[in-house]
């Protein structure tokens, strides 16, 4: 269970890299275009090495799952991290948490114990006190944006935890049904919304293939690996890691001081993720049950 959960941390930890690489490489502002060439590419590369389709009814959860999980959530959260600041945009995106918590109530069940979402309002604490500076712009299309990306997501989770994966299908497999499916999504509007591709200097693409092959493929295989392993709101806590890691780059590699507010930020994060799993050995921190004839992954 230890090992499933340090790799199933790597995903948000490479997620905090992103933002480092979009801001310091690929700054030529066509977030919908970023977004879908860290999906599209990585989803058709591993098709072709795996060759397996889905079959039945696994087509449309497939298209679904990759519209929560890639599709939508790219496309909502570059749309709002451009109509925020950054700390309020990864404020309101901690509210993931809290979503799965109620989500996994509803669709699975698990009533949430009261130490869960004592660990969920501690963990998106710890983000605002990390994040979110004193003269943060509110802007209700953005934090609208946020929100729906985080809470369509946070469906994803639920749901993806709750359909399990086809018999036979690896998480790698997985994972790139559902990069397809997003990057289709995300293509066509990345053309239809910002026009035509610009030309790309040697950098900007290693920028890409990182985001792609590391940030994107990597990631998302660890991740849905998880979720097939852990427990909803187990998983959506580790999500916290990832303004946790971008923090940690911005003072490592950007030379940035940090603030004994972000440092009390970053233990708070810590704090709720250890919280979150001190129950789990012996029930969890859900009171229900898993329905009865839910698949499992």
């Amino acid at each position: 269970m230890l090992s499933t959960r340090l790799l199933t941390a790597l995903a948000p930890l490479s997620w905090g890299t992103t933002y480092l690489v979009t801001s310091e490489i690929l700054s030529f502002d066509r977030p919908l275009l970023v977004a879908a060439l860290r999906a599209l590419p990585i989803g058709l590369l591993l098709l072709l090495l795996l060759r397996r389709l889905p079959s039945g009814v696994w087509w449309g959860r497939v298209a679904l799952l990759g519209t929560l999980n890639i599709g939508l959530f790219f496309a909502l959260l570059f749309f709002g991290a451009y109509r925020l600041p950054g700390g309020l945009a990864a404020t309101v995106g901690a509210v993931g948490p809290f979503a799965v918590l109620l989500l996994a109530w509803a669709l699975l069940g698990q009533r949430p114990r009261p130490l869960a979402l004592a660990a969920a309002a501690l963990g998106m604490g710890g983000v605002a006190l990390m994040v979110l500076g004193p003269s943060a712009r509110l802007d209700g299309l953005g934090i609208a944006a946020m929100l729906t990306a985080t809470v369509g997501m946070a469906i994803g989770t639920v749901l993806a935890k709750r359909w399990g994966r086809p018999e036979g299908v690896s998480p790698l497999l997985f994972t790139a049904w559902q990069l397809l499916a997003g990057g289709l999504l995300l293509a066509p509007l990345s053309l239809l919304l910002e026009g035509a591709p610009p030309e790309l200097s040697a950098l900007q693409l290693s920028g890409l293939v990182y985001l792609g092959l590391i940030g994107t493929g990597l990631a998302y295989t660890l991740w849905f690996r998880g979720i097939a392993r852990l427990q909803p709101g187990e998983i959506s806590m580790l999500s916290l890691l990832s303004p946790l890691s971008a923090l940690i780059l911005d003072w490592a590699v950007l030379g940035r001081t940090l603030e004994a507010q972000q440092l009390l930020g970053a233990a708070l994060v810590l704090g709720s993720i250890f919280l979150e799993g001190l129950r789990w050995p012996q029930r969890g921190l859900f009171a229900g049950r898993t329905r009865p004839g839910l698949e499992r992954g």
